[in-house]
């Protein structure tokens, strides 16, 4: 490319904005990963040197931030787009925990990046702000929706966070790996109950997960289950 058509190049490119650095960064994690998403690979992937983006995002952990940003409000417009009712505070719970989850199933790298930040986003509070309100105005003792806000946890996020997973209790268990036979026999021996378990839990492919234990099915079986015992908590209060 000749100098002449290089500035033609920058002359038609869109000006970089916080925006479109984000929409990149957004689109690689999707593609590759959240560990593909660094300021050089997102300078690359807008044509720019890596110096360029430091005037929208102040580095790393501030591109990282900003997609927890883009996830939230992707959340925020799902929900609106369900319609939720103002007179059924379990509908509404639930109804936003399933959009929060369409979401993250959307982008399945949110999950972990949303438990490595050290600090609560901003928009993260705001999720919870508002399911507490929908609580509270349906009667719920600030108490009961203190409790609430435990046990629902990171579903309000749409996703269940795993204690541990098959391979913690004995190695991968993964078909290209060439020791899964000998540890399934190790962790049989060790763990009968837990290895029965997994071998009858193996999650059919059509159900959508976001890790080893959270699949849609038990997702929606512990928020309901959540929820049917919260309410009946509030209405015998």
């Amino acid at each position: 490319m000749t100098t002449s058509e290089s500035t033609d190049a920058r002359a038609t490119r869109p000006p970089l904005s916080r925006e479109r650095v984000l929409a990149s960064a957004l689109a690689l994690a999707d593609a590759e990963g959240i560990a593909a998403v660094t300021m050089r690979r997102v300078a690359g992937e807008l044509g720019v040197e890596a110096m360029s983006l430091y005037h929208h995002v102040r580095g790393k952990d501030a591109l990282l931030d900003g997609l927890i940003d883009v996830v939230v409000a992707e959340v925020h417009r799902e929900v609106e787009a369900r319609g939720l009712p103002d007179d059924d505070w379990h509908a509404v719970v639930r109804e936003r925990c399933l959009a929060a989850r369409v979401v993250m199933l959307r982008h399945p790298w949110a999950p972990g990046l949303l438990a490595s930040r050290t600090s609560i986003p901003s928009g993260v509070l705001g999720l919870y702000e508002e399911v507490l309100g929908a609580m509270v105005r349906a009667g719920c003792s600030y108490r009961l929706a203190h409790r609430a806000m435990h046990a629902l946890g990171s579903m309000v996020l749409g996703f269940t966070q795993e204690l541990f997973s098959p391979a913690d209790a004995g190695g991968s268990l993964g078909d290209a790996d060439a020791d899964a036979a000998a540890a399934l026999a190790a962790m049989a021996r060790a763990l009968p109950y837990t290895t029965a378990m997994v071998g009858s839990e193996m999650h059919d492919a059509a159900d959508p997960t976001l890790g080893w234990c959270d699949s849609q099915t038990e997702f929606e079986f512990t928020l309901d289950l959540l929820l049917d015992g919260l309410e009946r908590v509030r209405a015998s209060a």
